[in-house]
């Protein structure tokens, strides 16, 4: 075997590692939480050692725990950039980002608890915290970047800036998906997408400069 072969061997090695190692985080996080788990019962879950837990993620649970961040960042981001690829109107997209979004959440349970954990988790740990609010604002950067591409591709002009956008649409789904966590039965598809389509809705309709409580213009 060349040495090519035996380097790209490894790096698929130790990228089948590195999933196992995060798919098990998830699973002893949802049933232990992030603090009562601990780095062996990870491992051990993952059917790996200590060893190859540091070989992975040096900086230990911290730096797991944004790995899996992001790997869930980019999965939301992809179907953002699916529902938003079309040339049905904005509420339309909303309403299809929504149900993809809330499919997602089911078919990952157990994300859904260590997500909100991951929060608390932050307000304890100061420097954590900071890792987490710069991947929160890189999340809605990104999804105001392609907020502007739809407008500019269908010829509208936002009443409202679409970072304050794309931090409203995260805020819902994230309350959508909390709800979740308690009363699944009520939190369905069409629940998130109904909430998203209102919400684009109205701000085709919104007039930023209204006097407070008037209607817009016509």
């Amino acid at each position: 075997m060349s040495a090519s072969a035996q380097a790209l061997s490894r790096s698929e090695k130790q990228a089948r590692t590195r999933s196992s190692l995060l798919e098990s985080a998830a699973r002893v996080f949802a049933r232990r939480g992030l603090e009562g788990a601990s780095i062996d019962e990870v491992a051990a879950d993952a059917g790996y050692t200590k060893g190859a837990f540091y070989a992975n993620f040096a900086g230990g649970k911290e730096e797991l725990l944004l790995a899996m961040l992001d790997e869930r960042f980019e999965a939301r981001l992809a179907e953002i950039e699916r529902a938003t690829a079309g040339d049905e109107l904005p509420p339309d997209q909303a309403r299809r980002a929504g149900a993809d979004f809330i499919r997602a959440v089911a078919s990952d349970p157990e994300w859904g608890r260590v997500h909100f954990e991951l929060h608390g988790y932050a307000t304890r740990n100061p420097a954590f915290r900071e890792a987490l609010v710069a991947r929160n604002r890189e999340l809605r950067e990104r999804i105001a970047e392609l907020l502007v591409a739809r407008a500019d591709a269908a010829g509208l002009e936002p009443t409202v800036a679409p970072e304050r956008v794309a931090m409203m649409a995260v805020a819902m789904a994230n309350g959508m998906a909390f709800e979740r966590l308690v009363e699944p039965e009520q939190v369905t598809e069409d629940g998130l997408g109904e909430m998203m389509a209102i919400f684009f809705t109205g701000l085709l309709a919104y007039d930023a400069g209204a006097p407070p409580h008037s209607p817009a213009a016509p």
